[in-house]
């Protein structure tokens, strides 16, 4: 099995390595994630049922964290403090974008109507299949739908905003200081991986979303601001380019590795449906993300990303790789799934006691 794994990582990320040479900044992931989901619908039994272990995407997620955990700084506050109408009124907007969704797979599909709320929830894909669970959901519906639709995001929403990228024309070359090896800066990239160790046993213990990523981002947040403040000096760690490249690949092959045929037999009209719906969403938050743009001033890529009913991993990755202000990207993606995880499965639940009590008057009048 070890020699599958190590034979589909490297397949894979031949993928990503072949679209990183045309330029696309966005390259490394999105060639992996399409190779993987490639050899995983042609050899579906090349590593199991179940895909990559689990434990390949939470080393991406954590060196993502301590990449963003290094960027936390007050500008993330000061865009909230000038702009929160505005951030939250998006945020309301994409929560009912997502229910209109979901009522529309309902309407138009066999799935009930639990499992297509929770499938079109924008809650991410760790998150919203628990919670289905939960309440009687079809999880591996809403798996399905839920990872359709972070697949769509990820090959959309990356693709647009990289071909809005202007390239200069003589670039210039920045050697980033945490590139530079010296030893004080490795011994303080040890103590960070430390660090996010034990951000995510707290971020799993206050059951975060997605923990390897958001643990390990605060407690290096916490860590980097103190220390920095405490020094009087940025704390610099050695911490290459290179480091995110293997996030990319390691999120993405993660991702790609689940796909099977099967995950789609008898579903081709929900499939239908919910792919036109969860297009629908996408340009819909363009929009929003748009006049967000307008409004703040902030780059119009950067607003997408915040906005995109992505996962945070993926869009947090797409923002670093883009150079955009991943901080803001993360901070309104994890707010999006806050709001997510705690008011919508209230409303369904209420949705569908309605839709229950409905059903009884109409059985009982008939």
């Amino acid at each position: 099995m070890n020699k599958n794994i190590w034979m589909f990582i490297v397949l894979s990320s031949a993928g990503g390595f072949l679209l990183s040479l045309t330029g696309l900044s966005i390259g490394w992931m999105l060639g992996t994630l399409i190779f993987a989901a490639l050899i995983s619908f042609v050899s579906p039994n090349f590593l199991g049922a179940k895909g990559l272990p689990k434990y390949w995407l939470n080393i991406g997620q954590c060196i993502l964290g301590i990449e963003l955990g290094q960027k936390i700084n007050l500008s993330v506050l000061t865009v909230f403090q000038q702009h929160w109408m505005v951030i939250i009124v998006m945020l309301l907007l994409s929560i009912m974008f997502s229910l209109l969704s979901g009522l529309a797979l309902w309407k138009f599909s066999e799935t009930n109507m639990l499992t297509s709320f929770f499938g079109t929830a924008p809650g991410g894909l760790s998150a919203m299949p628990g919670m289905a669970e939960e309440v009687g959901a079809n999880t591996a519906v809403v798996s399905i739908i839920q990872t359709m639709r972070v697949f769509l995001v990820i090959l959309i929403i990356p693709i647009v905003v990289s071909l809005m990228v202007v390239i200069p024309t003589a670039p210039v070359i920045v050697q980033s200081p945490g590139a530079v090896f010296e030893i004080h800066h490795l011994l303080w990239s040890l103590v960070l991986a430390v660090v996010a160790y034990w951000g995510y046993h707290v971020g799993k213990y206050l059951k975060f979303p997605a923990p390897w990523l958001l643990g390990s981002m605060v407690g290096v947040a916490v860590v980097q601001s103190i220390t920095s403040t405490t020094t009087g000096h940025d704390m610099i760690a050695f911490w290459p380019h290179s480091f995110m490249v293997v996030s990319q690949i390691l999120i993405a092959v993660s991702i790609g590795s689940r796909f099977r045929k099967e995950m789609f037999i008898g579903l081709k009209q929900t499939l239908v449906v919910a792919f036109i719906s969860t297009v629908m969403l996408i340009v819909a938050m363009f929009v929003c993300a748009y006049f967000v743009s307008e409004i703040t001033g902030m780059a119009f890529m950067t607003t997408a990303l915040a906005f995109a009913p992505g996962g945070v991993a993926e869009m947090a990755t797409t923002a670093v790789v883009l150079d955009a202000d991943s901080t803001f990207v993360v901070a309104v993606q994890v707010l999006r799934i806050i709001v997510v995880c705690l008011v919508m499965p209230p409303i369904f639940k209420l949705l569908h006691k309605w839709e229950n009590q409905k059903s009884v008057h109409s059985h009982i009048s008939a």
